[in-house]
């Protein structure tokens, strides 16, 4: 079953821009999908062995309170 979906004319440039010769819009759509998953899951556990997570976290909460102050 096919959908419609509605695209700003600067959206539909931007995918025609990166969409491939032989490709369709459907195929342009289904690869940049599966390029976002594959790239979410390299990055998935990346800071597994650090203390990064905890470092990101306290920065997060620290630039929460200085919001706070102003």
């Amino acid at each position: 079953m096919s959908k419609s979906i509605r695209v700003a004319d600067d959206t539909y440039a931007a995918l025609a821009a990166l969409k491939c010769e032989d490709e369709t819009f459907d195929e342009l759509l289904s690869r940049l999908v599966r390029e976002r998953r594959e790239s979410i899951q390299a990055g998935a556990g990346l800071w597994a062995d650090s203390d990064a997570a905890a470092k990101a976290r306290e920065a997060r909460s620290e630039f929460k309170r200085d919001v706070g102050r102003r």
